[in-house]
């Protein structure tokens, strides 16, 4: 199995230079979608419910400090299957012209981080966890 750094490296490959918190919210996204469509994970790192949005603690500990991040050397695209990178290339077609605010301002919304987030106020920062159980529930319901 691909790590989350091997998603980040790979989505930097395709879309370039993006801010810390965008590259973030895509690399949720395609977990959720490999989640959904795949019915398996694309990585085995915890996703968290942060204030502003999902993370990977694992990806913020190498990105820390930067606003924008161009190249990822933790990861390697290599590691990705072939159906890996058609998931991650359907987000990007997506959700990756999108706003790291629009991507953020999305997830707020969505009941996976909404659940994790249950009982702490607005811009305390959580370490809960957005379980793949969640988002498989939530987003497997949605309309096609």
């Amino acid at each position: 199995m691909a790590s989350a750094h091997d998603v980040a490296a790979y989505i930097l490959e395709r879309k370039g230079r993006m801010t810390a918190m965008k590259l973030q919210k895509l690399v949720y996204y395609s977990q959720v979608w490999s989640v959904v469509w795949e019915e398996r994970p694309l990585f085995p790192e915890q996703i968290q419910a942060w204030a502003n949005g999902p993370v990977v603690r694992e990806l913020y500990e190498r990105h820390r400090g930067q606003f924008e991040v161009s190249d990822w050397p933790a990861g390697s695209s290599t590691r990705l299957t072939d159906e890996d990178r058609a998931v991650i290339d359907d987000v990007l077609e997506f959700y990756g012209d999108k706003s790291a605010q629009w991507l953020s301002d999305l997830t707020h919304r969505e009941q996976p981080w909404l659940l994790a987030r249950r009982g702490l106020p607005d811009g305390v920062r959580g370490e809960h966890e957005i379980t793949l159980d969640s988002i498989e529930e939530y987003y497997s319901s949605l309309p096609a």
